[in-house]
């Protein structure tokens, strides 16, 4: 597909160049002036993608959040919408976030700087709103391990709906007032329209082939067969795809992550990391005060964006002439073989007051059925999947290197309790073209997809190396790396693999499973998993809709 030739089979023009003009980079909600007046005294502004909450109860925001992930609204307008009846607002005119600020600004100056306590930025934290964020920087957001984060999913909500008239993509000033501009519009513009066209029809593919039960309720069954249509359409969506991600972290966690994001070579996340050192700094300015100081955090930034750079040089040179092989979609690439016996001490040690060599000895003497016997005692009855066994299990750890979809990725890169490293998205690994597509008689609609989401990061990738990424559609395959000890891998594959979960990240976690099995011989460790589920799934989300449905009866 040469997109360079098409530059007029797309009515856009008109659109495109409202869209071009360069004045903001983020819509801009409006609101009444009696509503102004109340989200003043919450929220640390009314007009920024990036803000503050402040004076409200931690479960109120805490309860913001969680419906957040699953809501077109933003937060301010859900905080209106749906939990502003519930507060008491009539005496807080007079409340004002800066209250007690010098205070703060004169013992943090005392604590840190004199006595450099680094601990004290761990004591401070902030609830953040990040709006319009595109599904790359939504990565970058996550990146830290000590930070709490919800991000709308792309599962419950329908991508087709619009803000300012505008698809809900993100639009980089660069790349938008450079020649190819308009054809980055038009292009995005075409795959959401073809996104919101096979979601209808794959709902009522589903409907033909589910039939409505007599013991399945009206909500159950219809967002059943929404989330089934998502889950089925959601490859299509460009990794320009916005997002909204509510955060909570401390103050050292920001500061670490804003560190980051000023060295990072997207654009967008260096833009965005201005926004919210802005907003931060209205709440918690103490913490945040050496990320733009020349001889702290400008020299950190500038450490981490040298090393980015040589490195990216190093491995381009070296690559260069080499082909890529081909690669399953799941190795188990490092373990230890001795690890089982390794975990046996450790789940003795702290009931025992030998040395751990002293009990690896021990396990050694050991038949089949004690070692067992150990296990069953320590793991104990698990009545569910969150019931988890002690710290003896992070005595070993398995590594895999994995190719798949964006979207899977998406949902496992979320797991913070471990080392994962990810590889530039791209059109390079190829995708696939999920079942219920070609069921339904639209695969050629959806490889037109994928074919022009190919095409528009070829023309970008030139001049745009780090923007062209936007172009790629979730359903290529993107490559990354997983380490986790075995507690961690109980906790991620039985969640992974309930049947409601997406088919693509369970066809992971089951076949992580079956290597720490099988081909690390791991049989203890896999003994444990009493919650991970190996079945196809097909009515996971069904069932899972089923049991909600009868929790708001029963509430």
């Amino acid at each position: 597909m040469d997109l360079r030739s098409d530059s007029t089979s797309y009515e856009v023009n008109e659109l495109i160049d409202q869209q071009l003009q360069p004045v903001t980079n983020y819509a801009i909600e409006q609101f009444a002036a009696d509503e102004e007046d109340i989200l003043r005294r919450y929220f640390t502004n009314l007009d920024k993608p990036v803000f503050g909450l402040v004076n409200l109860p931690e479960v109120v925001k805490g309860a913001l959040f969680a419906r957040y992930s699953r809501t077109h609204k933003s937060l301010r307008r859900l905080f209106l919408d749906e939990f502003v009846e519930d507060l008491d607002v009539s005496g807080d005119h007079s409340i004002d976030a800066t209250v007690g600020l010098s205070k703060a600004e004169e013992l943090y100056q005392r604590v840190f700087v004199e006595y450099g306590d680094d601990s004290v930025a761990q004591l401070g934290g902030v609830h953040l709103a990040c709006e319009q964020a595109s599904n790359l920087l939504t990565k970058v957001l996550e990146w830290g391990r000590l930070m709490s984060y919800l991000e709308q999913s792309t599962r419950y909500l329908s991508y087709d709906t619009r803000i300012d008239g505008r698809y809900r993509y993100h639009r980089d000033p660069e790349l938008l007032s450079s020649p190819l501009g308009t054809k980055y519009v038009g292009e995005l513009d075409r795959i959401f329209e073809t996104y919101g066209e096979l979601v209808p029809l794959l709902q009522e593919f589903y409907r033909s082939a589910h039939a409505q039960g007599a013991d399945i309720g009206d909500l159950a069954y219809r967002q059943t067969i929404r989330a089934k249509a998502f889950d089925a359409v959601r490859g299509l969506l460009p990794a320009a795809s916005l997002s909204n991600v509510g955060i909570y972290g401390t103050g050292q966690a920001y500061e670490a992550l804003l560190l980051r994001m000023r060295a990072h070579p997207l654009p967008e996340a260096r833009s965005y990391a201005d926004l919210m050192l802005e907003e931060l700094r209205k709440v918690i300015p103490s913490f945040l005060r050496r990320v733009d100081v020349p001889e702290r955090g400008l020299a950190w930034s500038a450490y981490l964006e040298e090393n980015h750079l040589a490195m990216k040089r190093f491995v381009t040179d070296l690559e260069r002439g080499s082909e890529v092989e081909v690669v399953s979609e799941v190795e188990l690439i490092d373990w230890d073989p001795e690890g089982e016996r390794k975990m046996l001490a450790a789940m003795l040690y702290p009931y025992s007051r030998a040395s751990e060599r002293q009990l690896v000895a021990l396990v050694d003497q050991m038949s089949a059925d004690e070692k067992l016997e150990v296990v069953k005692r320590y793991v104990g009855e698990r009545g569910n999947r969150r019931h988890r066994p002690g710290r003896a299990l992070e005595r070993l750890d398995y590594r895999f290197d994995i190719l798949g979809d964006y979207g899977g990725f998406r949902d496992m890169q979320r797991h913070r309790l471990l080392t994962i490293e990810w590889q530039s998205l791209s059109p390079d690994h190829g995708y696939e073209v999920p079942e219920a597509i070609q069921v339904a008689g639209l695969t050629d609609r959806y490889v037109g997809v994928m074919e022009r989401s190919k095409a528009l990061y070829e023309l970008l990738e030139p001049d745009y190396p780090e923007q062209a990424a936007y172009a790629v559609s979730m359903a290529f395959r993107v490559r990354y790396v997983m380490q986790f000890n075995a507690r961690e891998a109980l906790h991620m594959l039985e969640l992974r693999s309930q049947p409601q979960g997406h088919p693509n990240y369970r066809r992971i976690a089951q076949e992580m499973y079956h290597q720490i099995a099988n081909r690390a011989g791991h049989e203890i460790v896999a003994q444990m998993f009493k919650f991970i589920d190996l079945s196809a799934g097909e009515d996971g989300r069904l069932e899972a809709e089923k049991v909600l449905e009868a929790k708001r009866f029963n509430s």
